[in-house]
């Protein structure tokens, strides 16, 4: 066991099957970390890592039997992304928009959708979640993107930006604006019509798992059972999505934590300074114990968020509290790990800088601290309403 895995299984406590955890780690730190630094530097999409974690069943944990996954709990998905997040952020990225399309068809898809898509997660199948357009950014209550029924299909043009792995994925869940509202619809990559390409704003400083690309469609025919839940419903399931993957998200940022405070702690036990390790300054274990406390402290609320996700109990609420902690968690922990390592912790050889690039991304992508915190002062508000609704 190298020194990576011990400090690991030291310092953080399994929270599902201690084997399936153990496992992921390994796995994550022999085959996953050796490659995060060439993935981030490169800015690729990691397709042969992505397809070998779904041949290990790490892609569809918590998908039905039937479809071809292991009908697994939300904490072990949590553990999954949080194992493979210490390796790899953009690894974890990557993970969750395949979740995102995957919880979008087994919620709202009609049986004909499920039976075509879903059995291909198992299989490797590369996916992503198109919501962005340029002219609207996080607000998909009115989109350009249009569909409209024609010949007995649904035709769609438009424009989607800023779409996250989208270099790779070979299917989209997008949303475009019918008659009725803002609609979800399932698209293949291969459908005539769709064309992807590199915008200007691409490339970003951190998560980077291959270009955030553009999808250009004109005229793209798709059939009537490709519409995803019911017409004009497409922001409520979207952000029900959302809610879902959230705490999936805190997960790699919990992972991210994590990564920094096992680097710092290798760094501070091992340089000597003024004749004395730095981690024996007292300062420096007062900079760690903040850390430890931190990051113990988002784990816990993540996995109380899963626990809320099995449950189907104000998911909203928990898996917003658990993104909004961990991704401060991690962007303050990544700091702090700089500055313990000192000249080393800016250097581009060290992972640091990495860290905290894709620490502070986070704090933005999936949901904004702002939007996160406007969903649970909504939850809040409508507690303090029912409650006042009570006869008393």
């Amino acid at each position: 066991m190298n020194d990576d895995i011990e400090i690991s299984a030291a310092l953080w406590r399994p929270q599902v099957d201690p084997r399936f955890t153990e496992e992921i780690r390994l796995y994550a730190a022999a085959e996953i970390a050796p490659q995060a630094d060439d993935i981030d530097r490169d800015d690729v999409y990691p397709v042969a890592i992505m397809k070998a974690l779904a041949a290990k069943g790490y892609s569809t944990a918590t998908l039905d039997t039937r479809y071809g996954g292991d009908g697994k709990s939300y904490a072990h998905a949590v553990a999954i992304f949080e194992e493979l997040s210490v390796a790899s952020a953009a690894v974890g990225i990557s993970l969750i928009t395949i979740f995102q399309a995957q919880t979008m068809l087994r919620l709202f898809g009609s049986d004909s959708l499920k039976d075509r898509y879903l059995p291909l997660f198992s299989k490797g199948l590369l996916s992503s979640y198109s919501l962005t357009e340029a002219n609207h950014g996080s607000d998909i209550r009115h989109l350009d993107t249009k569909a409209r029924v024609e010949g007995g299909e649904w035709v769609l043009n438009g424009e989607k930006s800023f779409i996250t792995s989208g270099s790779a994925a070979e299917f989209f869940i997008i949303l475009a604006e019918t008659d009725q509202g803002v609609s979800v619809f399932a698209l293949p990559r291969d459908t005539p019509g769709l064309t992807i390409y590199k915008g200007h704003t691409a490339a970003t400083f951190g998560l980077r798992n291959g270009p955030h690309m553009n999808m250009r469609l004109e005229n793209v025919r798709l059939p009537l059972d490709h519409l995803v839940g019911t017409e004009g419903k497409g922001v409520r399931q979207a952000v029900t999505v959302l809610d879902y993957s959230r705490t999936l998200a805190g997960a790699i940022s919990v992972g991210i934590a994590r990564a920094a405070f096992e680097g710092a702690l290798k760094f501070a036990r091992n340089r000597v300074a003024f004749d004395k390790k730095v981690l024996d300054f007292q300062g420096i274990q007062w900079y760690f114990a903040d850390m430890l406390t931190d990051i113990d402290a988002s784990r816990l609320l993540i996995y109380a968020a899963a626990d809320a996700l099995d449950r189907h109990d104000s998911i909203d609420r928990y898996s917003s509290e658990a993104k909004l902690k961990a991704c401060a968690v991690a962007t303050e922990v990544a700091s702090k790990a700089v500055q313990i390592c000192g000249a080393y912790g800016t250097t581009e050889n060290a992972p640091f800088g990495r860290y905290l690039r894709d620490a502070k991304a986070y704090e933005i992508a999936g949901g904004s601290a702002e939007v996160l915190k406007n969903t649970i002062g909504k939850f809040l508000l409508a507690g303090l309403t029912k409650q006042a609704l009570k006869p008393r």
